[in-house]
């Protein structure tokens, strides 16, 4: 189940990548709900938060090393539950999706623009919100099995 979900979250964010890509020209903006939501296409050259700015060399192999260390720890650790594996395949499917971006154009394509309550939010792609979907369950996951012992 892991590796297919995976495969699915991965073939997810760059079909959805591919498609804006093709039908907007970068910077370009088209509003889906006023004031809330815009799909806008950037080409990100930097890692979350702007963290080593203008290093692409050191965000694609710090990514590497996130990919291989949450494989190693997934094929150490097997996980049990189903909320844990799918935890993980939103997590490596995510990070081997803006990894594959970095690794062909050098770049992310991100294109999800929300602005909530005036705070123009950074423009995020679906690999993004796999991640955090995934991180979040993760914890979840985490805090019930530890509720659960006592």
């Amino acid at each position: 189940m892991l590796i297919w979900l995976t495969l699915v979250v991965i073939l997810l964010d760059m079909v959805s990548k591919y498609i804006v890509s093709k039908l907007l020209i970068v910077n370009e903006s088209v509003m889906i709900i006023k004031n809330f939501f815009n799909i806008t296409y950037v080409r990100n050259t930097v890692s979350a938060f702007s963290i080593f700015s203008g290093n692409t060399f050191l965000v694609m192999v710090i990514s590497f090393m996130i990919i291989m260390g949450i494989i190693l720890y997934i094929r150490k650790n097997k996980p049990s539950n189903k909320i844990e594996k799918i935890s993980y395949s939103l997590i490596l499917g995510g990070a081997i999706g803006n990894f594959i971006d970095r690794i062909i154009y050098g770049y992310v394509r991100d294109f999800i623009e929300i602005d909530i309550f005036g705070w123009d939010y950074p423009i995020f792609n679906l690999a993004d919100v796999f991640v955090v979907v995934g991180v979040i369950l993760l914890v979840i996951a985490t805090w019930r099995g530890r509720n659960d012992r006592g």
